[in-house]
């Protein structure tokens, strides 16, 4: 059973037998990491979870900056309502106006969470 390939010298022999042996030591922890379910679960849910945050993050910004938007054009059309020359009670649309303002602002919000999960 004497190989052309096998060594006959003794420590060369022992070195194809370290060499060998680390090899399968290596083999054997990367079939380990690949049945390792729970670990690799954990990895993904990790990366899921990143990904998720990040996504969040943006939302927020862009629903900040969409409220700061409508809040500052609703503070533009409380001043120019408040300047123009028309009697109090045709000023007192204010709160519709904001109530107007807040679902545009809650409308662009789910519009770009939506945009967000399909991509």
């Amino acid at each position: 059973m004497s190989n052309a390939d096998t060594p006959t010298d003794p420590q060369q022999l022992r070195a194809e037998i370290e060499r060998t042996r680390t090899e399968l030591g290596e083999t054997v922890q990367e079939l380990a990491a690949k049945t390792d379910v729970k670990g690799r679960a954990k990895q993904a849910i990790g990366d899921a979870a990143g990904r998720t945050q990040r996504k969040l993050s943006g939302v927020k910004d862009q629903a900040g900056q969409a409220a700061a938007v409508v809040a500052g054009r609703a503070s533009t059309a409380k001043q120019q309502l408040a300047d123009s020359n028309l009697p109090a009670p045709m000023r007192r649309p204010l709160p519709l106006a904001t109530i107007a303002a807040s679902a545009i602002a809650a409308i662009v919000v789910v519009v770009v969470v939506a945009r967000r999960r399909r991509s």
